[in-house]
């Protein structure tokens, strides 16, 4: 069978293309995809060619070993089914479900350390998600939630909801998040949220559908910025308080917007914080490592409310619609899926 790969050809253009897997070698796992995860933050800005080029498109993760410019392989969150293995593999790995940080791509080889071996029974779809679940626990992580602390979610994307359903598991005395599509504001309530609001709400609290506890808009504790957006920095530190905390979860890109730091950043000690999946924060390192991080990861993808994520299936050979879908109907879109056959 021939199989086939993805590729970003150009701004706003992807290509389906034949390539060669071949068989294993004596190490590695041989691996039929059954769908994988399209990101709606960082490949889109691949997509729409709001990357650097010469950037490393991932320097922790093998398969994306090259740069951003164009042509390239991306993508990041591919689940299968193991078909054949080396001499030197177990054959009982055969017929097992996996997830591995892949490319869109019909098959891919592999060896068994760089697998995630997925909970028997997982749907191909909800095990493409496990990236996304893994972001999120980072940022969890990262942001240190404590007992009774005001928390501000800022976006209401797949890592959004996620964080939001994680951050619902916490003592919390509120938690609200804030998104323009009222069809994610209401994914984020059913996750877990408090309460939600608009962005262009959030200057008048008697708007924000906050139910009079607008307190929790101008002195929170803590906001984790997801939006994707580089203003949404700006209202962050609209609604935090003295020594509070943001965190930043989002990639920007090239994307740039004026931040007004002139204010009550520099007055009231607000800490800006990055949070980015591919390292352990130097804070944790001494209780953390990767491999912890996803097997807490991996015991909260069951958690994730997986059907209502999923807006949208695609087979793999219209990769193109799914793209053009996801930069035009943000509105009805939240996570897309490729499905193989």
């Amino acid at each position: 069978m021939t199989d086939a790969a993805l590729y970003f050809t150009g701004p706003e253009t992807v290509e389906v293309r034949e390539t060669s897997v071949g068989p294993p070698d004596a190490d590695e796992l041989l691996v039929d995809t059954r769908a994988s995860a399209i990101s709606a933050g960082t490949e889109l800005l691949v997509y729409r060619d709001q990357t650097p080029g010469d950037f490393p498109a991932d320097e922790t993760l093998d398969a994306l070993d090259g740069d951003l410019s164009y042509p390239l392989q991306y993508g990041y969150a591919a689940s299968g089914v193991v078909s054949e293995v080396g001499a030197d593999v177990d054959p009982d790995w055969v017929g097992r479900s996996v997830f591995s940080f892949v490319p869109h791509q019909t098959s891919f080889r592999t060896t068994p350390d760089s697998v995630v071996a997925l909970p028997p029974g997982t749907e191909p779809a909800v095990g493409s998600l496990l990236p996304s679940v893994e972001t999120a626990t980072n940022i969890v992580l990262d942001a240190a939630p404590r007992l009774g602390e005001r928390v501000v979610v800022f976006g209401a994307g797949v890592i959004g909801l996620c964080v939001t359903r994680l951050l619902a598991a916490f003592p919390l005395e509120s938690l609200v998040v804030v998104d323009p599509i009222e069809r994610r504001r209401a994914l984020a309530a059913s996750f877990g949220a408090d309460r939600t609001t608009t962005p262009t709400a959030l200057d008048d609290p008697a708007d924000a559908g906050l139910g009079g506890s607008g307190a929790a808009l101008d002195d929170a504790d803590l906001a984790v910025e997801l939006s994707g957006q580089p203003s949404a920095l700006d209202d962050a530190l609209g609604v935090v308080g003295y020594d509070a905390r943001i965190v930043v979860g989002s990639w920007y890109g090239t994307k740039r917007e004026p931040i007004g730091l002139g204010g009550r950043f520099h007055r009231d000690r607000i800490d800006i914080v990055s949070s980015q999946v591919s390292t352990i924060s130097p804070e944790l390192r001494g209780r953390w490592d990767r491999d912890r991080r996803m097997d807490a990861a991996l015991e909260r993808l069951g958690r994730i409310p997986a059907d209502e994520l999923i807006t949208h299936r695609i087979p793999f050979e219209r990769a193109a619609e799914a793209y053009e879908l996801l930069d035009s109907a943000t509105d009805e879109t939240v996570q897309v899926i490729l499905e193989y056959e």
